[in-house]
C-alpha cells in the first residue's frame, strides 16, 4: 500500500470511531473552554489583560486539549490489541504515524473553533480583525504540537503512568512551539488593542521559529516513528 493510502485509511479509523463516539472532541472541547474561563475570572485585570493573559489562555486551554486528545487516540490503539494490528498489517510505519497526526491535527482544529471564539469573548478581542494572522499562527502551532505528541504519545502507549509520562516528557519538548505561538499571538492582540492593522511583519521571527519546529518536528516523526514503536 502506497504511503498517502494507508494514511489516510488509519485516518478514516480514527474520524469514524470519533464520529461513532465524540469523546475526544467533547472531552477536550470542554476542558480547554473551562481552562479559558478560569483564566478570565481570575487574571482579568482591566484592558491590559488583552495583550497579557488572553495569549496564554488560549494556547495553556490548546496544550491541555492535546494531552487529553493525544493520550485517548493512543488508548484506542490499546484496546484489543489494535495497535499490534496496525504494526503486522502491510502498512507503512511512517503512513501509521502520518494518519495519527492528522487524526489529532484535526481534533484540535474542531476544540479551537470553540475555544477561539470563547477567548475572543472573554477578554474582548475584536476576532474580526485578527482572525486571517491567527490562523496562521495557530494553524503552524497546533501542527507542531500534534507532529510531536504523536510520536512520543506512541513512545509511551504502553507504560503504565502513560498519561503523567506523555505531560511530562512532552510539555518540555513543546515549549520552543509553545513560546513562539503565545508570542505571536501577543502581537497580534497588541495590535488589535492598540487599533493599528496587525502588520504580520511583526510577528514573521515568531512564524518562521514555528515553521523550523514543524518541519523538524514532521520530519523526526516520519522517520524515528518506526524505532520508537518497534522497542
Amino acid at each position: 500500500m502506497s504511503t498517502l493510502r494507508s494514511a489516510l485509511a488509519v485516518l478514516s479509523k480514527d474520524l469514524a470511531i470519533e464520529v461513532a463516539t465524540r469523546e475526544i472532541v467533547t472531552t477536550a472541547g470542554f476542558f480547554a473552554a473551562l481552562v479559558a474561563i478560569m483564566a478570565s475570572v481570575a487574571f482579568t485585570t482591566g484592558p491590559e489583560a488583552t495583550t497579557r493573559v488572553a495569549p496564554g489562555a488560549l494556547w495553556l486551554a490548546i496544550a491541555f486539549a492535546a494531552i487529553l486528545a493525544l493520550g485517548r487516540t493512543w488508548q484506542r490503539e490499546r484496546e484489543e490489541s489494535a495497535l499490534v494490528g496496525l504494526l503486522v498489517s502491510p502498512v507503512p510505519r511512517a503512513a501509521i504515524w502520518c494518519g495519527k497526526t492528522a487524526g489529532v491535527l484535526g481534533f484540535l482544529l474542531i476544540v479551537e473553533v470553540v475555544v477561539l471564539p470563547l477567548v475572543a469573548l472573554l477578554f474582548h478581542i475584536d476576532l474580526p480583525t485578527v482572525l486571517a494572522p491567527l490562523t496562521v499562527v495557530m494553524l503552524l502551532g497546533t501542527i507542531g504540537v500534534s507532529a510531536t505528541g504523536t510520536l512520543f504519545g506512541a513512545m509511551t502507549v504502553r507504560t503504565r503512568a502513560r498519561e503523567l509520562l506523555l505531560a511530562s516528557v512532552l510539555f518540555p519538548l513543546l515549549s520552543p512551539a509553545l513560546l513562539s505561538s503565545v508570542g505571536a499571538t501577543r502581537e497580534i492582540f497588541y495590535a488589535a488593542a492598540s487599533g493599528q492593522p496587525v502588520d504580520m511583519a511583526e510577528v514573521r521571527d515568531w512564524l518562521v521559529l514555528l515553521g523550523i519546529f514543524d518541519t523538524v518536528a514532521v520530519v523526526g516523526g516520519m522517520a524515528m516513528f518506526g524505532t520508537l514503536i518497534e522497542d
